[in-house]
């Protein structure tokens, strides 16, 4: 389980980017993370990872305690966390093979990594992994000759690789066509049921977010304004997340996403 109690950021003398942020993520569920740019989401889940320091708080992942961690502790603690990342962060001149066993780094010595000699049992899950998302025919493809979609599936079977016990996804569907971002939501979804995950999904497509995702956390200037099921997202929430709008054209996507999932 994550817990965040408390949680506080900014930076420097600047204003408060996260504002006395709480709540807890049980093991398998999926949050989608909602709001305006510039609202904290990205800070969050950053926080969570430690790839930022929180100013005041606790964030605790089963039972360890992340916010105060040293650096080589935090190193240790970050294999169990994946991170799926919006534009991708692959090494491109490197094979969808090699990605996928970067997930692997935190486990192994480094003249293992620097050798390229993962053990047999690392590239036989990494296989695994690659079939799981689709991508076992282009294990040695060059990063750089797969799609946008196939590029995030690589991101996630990498994220599999670490063996996570949470999943953190900045953004997963920003640079993705309709279908490809239905596509990587469901198989994440998929991921997360089939091996009891939490995820943290950080997510601008509200109506996708409707579909895919167990809760929804709305955010506004740093401040958590909502926090409960999808279904009870209603307009006068969204006015207050992200200010006024036409909201009814949403309801309208989501069922137009719902009518084509039963169709796939």
């Amino acid at each position: 389980m994550l817990t965040i109690q408390h949680l506080k950021k900014r930076y420097k003398t600047g204003p408060w980017v996260l504002k006395d942020i709480s709540f807890e993520v049980p093991d398998g569920e999926i949050v989608g993370l909602i709001g305006p740019s510039g609202a904290g989401k990205s800070t969050l889940i950053r926080c969570v990872n430690r790839l930022i320091d929180p100013s005041e708080g606790q964030i605790t992942l089963d039972d360890v305690q992340l916010s105060h961690l040293s650096a080589s502790k935090i190193r240790e603690q970050r294999r169990h966390i994946g991170m799926i990342f919006q534009e991708y962060a692959l090494v491109e001149r490197l094979s969808v093979m090699e990605n996928v066993l970067s997930g692997r780094l935190g486990y192994l010595p480094f003249w293992r990594t620097f050798l390229r000699k993962y053990p047999e049992q690392d590239i036989n899950n990494a296989f695994e992994y690659l079939d799981r998302v689709g991508l076992i025919d282009h294990a040695n493809k060059r990063a750089d000759e797969l799609s946008g979609g196939q590029r995030q599936r690589v991101g996630i079977a990498r994220a599999l690789a670490q063996d996570p016990h949470l999943l953190l996804v900045d953004e997963p569907t920003a640079s993705l066509d309709p279908k490809n971002s239905r596509q990587i939501m469901r198989l994440i979804r998929s991921i997360c049921r089939e091996k009891s995950l939490s995820a943290i999904i950080n997510i601008h497509d509200v109506p996708l977010a409707m579909q895919f995702v167990d809760r929804i956390i709305g955010l506004q200037g740093g401040a958590i304004v909502f926090d409960d099921k999808p279904e009870n997202l209603t307009e006068d929430v969204l006015t207050r997340i992200y200010g006024d709008e036409d909201w009814t054209t949403v309801k309208q996507d989501e069922e137009e996403l719902e009518d084509s999932e039963e169709i796939t």
